[in-house]
């Protein structure tokens, strides 16, 4: 298995499924007493620490990689680059969500109930930044060195020195 980078569209189209999601749940709420705007400061913080322990744990395979790090469990490695991934997607999914929410709610600023699920969305908008930054960051920093296939430069010298080394061994 082969283990390929996030394109930068994939976290377009979670931003902006995010948003549409965001959006319509404010429609919702203008028009029917269901009331789950918003986001709790306590999730805008977990958000951030959630990162902060993504991006350590693939600071610890990128010291494997570069070989700082004697030992390493093969699964903990691809499972940091499988948080990695869906750490950058959900954080652009809840980017799209919680800032519908603010553009939404921004014609009615001026009511105490939306400017205070404005801050808290606003909030969370830059707890998903970071955690969109830190996914993306993480999946690099978990990625493996290239290959060297038998046409790069190092290959190719230690073939000539193997086959110099077979013909003076047999004169």
């Amino acid at each position: 298995m082969k283990a390929r980078r996030t394109p930068w569209w994939y976290y377009l189209v979670a931003g902006l499924l995010g948003l549409i999601g965001g959006a319509g749940l404010v429609r919702l709420t203008e028009s029917s007493q269901l009331n789950v705007l918003g986001a709790p400061w306590f999730v805008s913080a977990m958000l951030v620490l959630i990162a902060l322990v993504v991006l350590y744990m693939a600071w610890q395979v990128h010291l494997y990689v570069k070989g700082k790090r004697r030992e390493m469990d093969a699964a903990r490695a691809v499972n940091t680059l499988v948080l990695a991934k869906a750490l950058g997607l959900a954080g652009a999914a809840l980017f799209g969500w919680y800032g519908g929410q603010v553009l939404m709610s921004l014609s009615h600023a001026e009511a105490p109930f939306y400017a205070e699920i404005i801050k808290e969305c606003l909030f969370g908008v830059g707890a998903a930044l970071v955690d969109m930054v830190a996914g993306i960051v993480s999946e690099r920093l978990c990625q493996l060195p290239p290959n060297q296939g038998p046409e790069h430069p190092r290959v190719k010298a230690a073939r000539r020195r193997k086959s110099m080394a077979k013909a003076a061994n047999k004169e």
